[in-house]
Order: C-alpha cells, then structure tokens, then sequence
C-alpha cells in the first residue's frame, strides 16, 4: 500500500474534506498536523512552495490540496498513483433511493431544517458537499448565537450534526452533481446515487468573494489566502494585508496577529461596515492598522511567494507597491448556485428567490441560508430559515399525501 500523507492545521475545514475524501475511497494516510510546529510547517512549504493546508503527498510524490486530490479522485487517475486498478466500466445504472425530504447542505440551515423534518418523523437525508459546516468552517469563534456560550464555531456545527441525528436526520457525506426540478419526484444525483424525493429543500450557501485582480489566481496558495484559520499559523511574524471592511475582515484580521508583526486592514471606504464591537476590538489591537479609500489593484510577487500588493487610494487616484508577505481576502460572497441556474427563479445577484415561507418558484422546492439571504447572513438567521424551511416541507408533503397537517 502506498505511503499518504497529508498535512494539516486546527480549524481546517478544507483539510477535513480531503481526510473524509481519502477515507471515502478507501486510502489510510497519516495526519502531520503542523499547528504551533515552525519546524514543520517551514518544511512543508520548502517542500512544496507552499503556504496553505492541507497538503497531500503519495509515496513522497506532491499530489497538491484538497482540490486536487478531488479532481485526481473524479478522474480515475488516483488509481494509478495508488497503484491500484480502475474500476471495471459499470453498465447499470445507479441505484436510486426514494426519501421524503432530500436536505443540500450542511451547514446551519440544512441541519436546522434536518431537525425539524426529522422530529416530523419524515427521516430526511442531509447531503453535506464537501464542507461540514458552510461558513462557519471558516469561522474561529461562534459568540453571537442565543444560548450557546461555547464560542468555538466547530463544536456548534457538531452540536447541529448530533441534535438532527437523533431525531432521525441521516447524513451522507456526497455531493450533488446535479438535479431535476421538472419531474416529481425531483431527482437529486451525486456521484455514487440518485434519489428520488418528495420535497427538496436547498441549503447550498455561499462561497468567498474573490478580488478578480492579476496576481491572485498566480499567488493562489502562496501568499493569497481566504481562510485566516486555515494559513494564517504560515505567516509568524510577517506582514499581512486583510481587505475588507466587514465583521469577516475583522474577525480574521484580529485573529491573524496571534502570528503576523502587522495587519493591514485595506477598505474601500473611509467607515467600516463591521458590527461596532468587532469595530472596538481592532481599534484596540495594537498590531492592526488600517488603509481607508484605498483597494487592491495587484497582486505582487517574486514567483516563489507573494511580496507585495498594488495599492489605489480611490479619491486621489495615487498607487504604490505596498511591501506584504500575504494577502486575505474578505470581501463577500456568492451564492452557491450553479446547480440550479434556470432551474428555479434568481434574483439580479444569483441568490434564489424565495417567499415568506421560504418556497421556491418550484412548488415543494425550498430554500434557507445564504443561498438565499445576502441581508443579514448570520448563523441564527440560517437556522431561522431552515427550520422554517423544514416546517413547510412537512406541510407540503402532508398536502401531497392528504394527511391533515396544523392551520396555520
């Protein structure tokens, strides 16, 4: 058997979808977390150019992060790495399931909505994706949630995960690949299934927002980084920029000077749009400084790493090259829609549009979470939605079967 080994840091949830992709297919492989281990973490980015996680290697052979280990995955060309045979062409078709409710996403409006249609005793089917979580993966600390004083934003998800399980929920790490709302049942495919289901209730979320500008693609992983809990441990004692002006910008940004000597907090405006405590608190930080009027033209660098930024203060129109060891990006994000572009009905901005009972331009198709709200986006809002959601569904269901279900 061929030697994985993959590389990893606290709080990553992209290093926890290429350990659950490993073990999906069957692979054992030793976990290196380098977390707080300067020796490790300077070797894995000598080794690789590097300063991201996770990073895979196969018998010492450099495959790349999670990304590429899904495309090598979908390819068939893992096998040939593992030494391992393709498996033989199948001709039958895939096995199809029909389920009550089929639940896209977890984060905290699917688990929401899992609760809810589970203590319906509906037993839905919560399909993950590939992050367990949805933004909150990429979240540190969880401190604004009406009765949860655990701050960590990965115990709530796991929280969310085991109350939507024991009242029935049954989750399936899969993603979805594509689906068919002009048929009812609606069909709902992944790689490895198809299932048939009576209501569909769409919790794919959002993704981050990139700048579009030269050099961010090129630096990808080499300084650019849109996950501080994920990178930021690469960066001890190096200057950073984090651009943006909202409770993301600065959450991460304070948590990046546990490591970095300085943070440079680059917005387009002269206020920040991030809540007034999370305004305080980086006003207090010693280590924060902030760039008003200003954006992020370029993207600099020596090819090996990222050694700067090109600066534009927008009302002068004045440029500099900004000397920087990295580049965070928290500037928005955009829904996760692109399974169901002229499918169901979207707003100018992508996000699905959805009534006051959370129901779809697809009747028994709904909708919660960031997919759908680009207003607030927060996690009780979600869960809000989800459950909202899953109320609905049942009574949808309920009409489909002539059962009786509470006026409203």
């Amino acid at each position: 058997m061929p030697d994985v080994k993959i590389y990893t840091t606290d709080f990553c949830s992209y290093c926890e979808v290429a350990k659950r992709l490993l073990g999906k297919i069957g692979v054992s492989y030793q976990e290196i977390n380098i977390h707080g281990d300067a020796k490790k973490r300077d070797e894995i980015e000598a080794l690789t150019g590097r300063r991201d996680v996770p990073q895979i290697f196969i018998d010492n052979q450099h495959i790349g992060d999670d990304d590429d280990l899904a495309d090598l995955v979908n390819s068939g060309k893992i096998n040939e790495l593992l030494n391992t045979e393709e498996p033989e062409e199948k001709t039958e078709t895939k096995v199809t399931e029909e389920r009550n409710v089929v639940i896209i996403g977890g984060g905290t409006a699917g688990f929401a909505a899992g609760v809810y249609t589970s203590r319906a005793m509906l037993e839905p089917l919560l399909l993950t994706g590939e992050a367990l979580g949805g933004q909150l993966s990429l979240t540190l600390d969880l401190e604004n949630y009406p009765g949860y004083f655990g701050n960590e934003a990965n115990e709530f998800i796991m929280g969310l995960k085991e109350q939507a399980e024991k009242f029935g929920t049954e989750t399936r790490f899969e993603t979805v690949t594509d689906i068919d709302f002009g048929q009812h049942p609606f069909l709902v495919n992944t790689h490895d299934q198809s299932y048939l289901a009576k209501s569909v209730i769409i919790c794919t979320g959002s993704s981050p927002r990139m700048l579009n500008i030269t050099g961010e693609h090129e630096y990808g992983g080499k300084g650019v980084s849109y996950c501080a809990t994920c990178d930021g441990f690469f960066f001890q004692d190096q200057r950073l920029i984090v651009v943006g002006g909202g409770d993301a910008a600065l959450e991460e940004g304070i948590f990046l000077t546990k490591y970095a000597s300085e943070v440079f907090i680059v917005h387009r405006r002269d206020q920040l749009r991030a809540s007034q405590i999370m305004q305080e608190r980086a006003f207090k930080n010693d280590k924060i400084k902030f760039i008003w009027d200003t954006v992020v033209e370029e993207v600099v660098g020596d090819e090996q790493k990222v050694t700067g930024a090109k600066l534009k203060n927008v009302k002068t129109d004045t440029t500099e090259i900004f000397p920087i060891d990295g580049v965070f990006v928290f500037i928005g994000h955009i829904p996760n829609n692109e399974l169901f572009r002229d499918k169901i009905d979207l707003d100018d901005q992508g996000y699905v549009i959805v009534d006051r009972k959370q129901q779809t331009s697809v009747e028994g198709i709904f909708a919660a979470g960031d997919i759908h709200d680009h207003v607030f986006r927060q996690a009780i809002t979600a869960g809000g939605a989800g459950a909202a959601a899953g109320i609905m569904a049942e009574k949808f269901i309920a009409d489909l079967e002539n059962r009786s279900y509470p006026t409203e």
